[in-house]
């Protein structure tokens, strides 16, 4: 009989050899008829079958031989790649650390160069002195970094010196910071002079110690005023103030023979002195912008999740624009009073620029999210100029986005407007309201009740197709900085994808 189904012709042909073998006592095998014949069939078939699965297993032992010969060379590639790019990562900051060729290249070299002379060399029993022995209590904060000092710095210090409150951060030397990086610090701040930049005093680099001397920020950090209850609230006008004077900081560095990318730009780096003047801090991840011919520096991502711009942080390519992103950031923050990310929010809400971004062209949903301390102190239609200035930042495409001195021109003509504003109404003894009243309208106690209302009057919404106007449409006059039609388009493209 045929085998049924999909029986297996080798055991079928087993079955008919058991059946034509018999054995007898003494174990000799007796061949009926046919036999010798089926034995050599059957030894051709078992050798097929043997020699297939042995051909299988090399072909197994091969494939894995490849595959564990392809998974060394890409760990051999990866860790040269790593290498690669420490290596380029440091000689490219060692030579691009400032802009001054004479600029040392390591700390051996700053020992014995010191050819900066804007800033004051200290020793580290001056630094003692200073901190009154680096007392507690003189902690105005601490981080990755090490932590800053209050200290002051006069005749007891150093004989003929001027006495002067100074910042003294010293470096942890197990930290996050290392020498790099307060190498980086020391050539840029001690070069770059600007009253939007925090003015580098001096510094000490004795034995084992790294500290930088700043010029003391009364009031403090951006972030702390922001986002932890400190003082008075930040009005409106003072916000607008901070934002401007970042804004200077920014465009001074982009704007410089050579031009340097900030790269940290977020409200922690962001300091107050007495009078809320903003300076930037912290340059120890700065690097000089691209020069010529380039459109971009490469380099390793370095800088703040949240506040780095998503195409630097998918390709390390590094443009003046990447820091006009993290001021959008931060132009955000300033806006709604939210951080940059916030983990306590509901999950939607987590990272701000996703949640905030899409509904600041939505002068409703706008006025419901804006900080609800800032009731009061402006129109709708600053609110939304600014909230509109913010998206132009947060642009996904990098030639979206407006140059810092651009966003510098638009902030002042924002900054006169609201302190005239401000001003003309505490002259005329009244009160800021959150909207706008046409004028012959008398306000009245529900009028005052009522804080989101819109500052137009209700739309006539007409039957026809076409003929009403989306609720998510800025105002005409909010294009400030107007990109191209293909830029434009290249922004829809984006938000498709994603």
């Amino acid at each position: 009989m045929r085998p049924k189904g999909n029986a297996n012709p080798l055991a079928s042909a087993a079955n008919r050899l058991a059946l034509s073998v018999s054995i007898n006592c003494n174990g000799k095998m007796k061949c009926k008829s046919g036999l010798c014949l089926r034995l050599r069939f059957m030894g051709i078939c078992f050798s097929i079958e043997e020699q297939e699965q042995l051909q299988q297993q090399q072909q197994q032992q091969h494939q894995q031989h490849l595959y564990q010969q392809q998974q060394q060379q890409q760990q051999l590639q990866f860790q040269v790649e790593v290498r690669h790019d420490s290596a380029t990562s440091i000689n490219s900051q060692e030579k691009n650390a400032s802009s001054n060729s004479l600029a040392p290249k390591n700390v051996h070299d700053l020992r014995e160069n010191p050819v900066n002379s804007n800033v004051d060399i200290f020793t580290y029993e001056e630094m003692r002195l200073a901190t009154k022995r680096f007392r507690p209590d003189l902690i105005l904060g601490e981080g990755g970094f090490g932590i800053v000092y209050k200290g002051v710095i006069d005749e007891n210090v150093r004989p003929g010196y001027t006495s002067t409150q100074v910042a003294i951060k010293e470096l942890n030397r197990e930290g996050f910071q290392g020498d790099r990086e307060w190498l980086t610090e020391v050539n840029y701040l001690g070069q770059l002079r600007h009253s939007n930049l925090v003015k580098l005093i001096g510094y000490c680099c004795e034995e084992e110690h790294r500290l930088l001397v700043y010029e003391y920020m009364a009031s403090g950090s951006l972030e702390r005023h922001l986002f932890r209850r400190v003082g008075s609230t930040l009005t409106w006008s003072r916000r607008l103030k901070i934002a401007l004077d970042a804004a200077k900081g920014l465009a001074f560095l982009h704007c410089a023979e050579r031009p340097v990318i900030y790269r940290d730009f977020k409200t922690s780096n962001i300091l107050l002195d007495a009078d809320f003047n903003a300076k930037l801090s912290d340059f120890g991840l700065a690097k000089d912008g691209p020069m010529g011919d380039q459109t971009h520096v490469s380099t390793r991502v370095m800088g703040t999740y949240g506040y780095a711009a998503p195409e630097y942080v998918m390709t390390g390519h590094l443009t003046a624009r990447s820091d006009v992103y993290g001021f959008g950031v931060v132009l955000l923050e300033l806006l709604i009073g939210r951080k940059a990310l916030d983990k306590s929010r509901p999950s939607r809400e987590h990272n701000l620029v996703e949640w905030a971004r899409p509904l600041l062209n939505n002068n409703k949903k706008l006025l419901r999210i804006l900080d609800p301390k800032l009731e009061g102190q402006y129109s709708n239609r600053a609110a939304m100029k600014v909230a509109h200035l913010a998206y132009q930042c947060l642009s996904q495409n990098p030639k979206g986005r407006p140059l810092m001195s651009q966003v510098v021109d638009i902030l002042e003509t924002f900054q006169s407007k609201a302190e005239n504003h401000e001003e003309a109404m505490l002259q005329s003894g009244g009160s800021l309201t959150l909207y706008e009243v046409p004028k012959g309208t008398p306000v009245t106690q529900s009028a005052k009740r009522e804080p989101f209302r819109s500052e137009r009057a209700p739309e006539v919404r007409s039957s026809k197709p076409g003929k009403g106007r989306s609720k998510s449409e800025p105002f005409n006059d909010a294009d400030i900085y107007s990109p191209s039609p293909d830029l434009l388009t290249n922004e829809k493209s984006a938000s498709t994808r994603r």
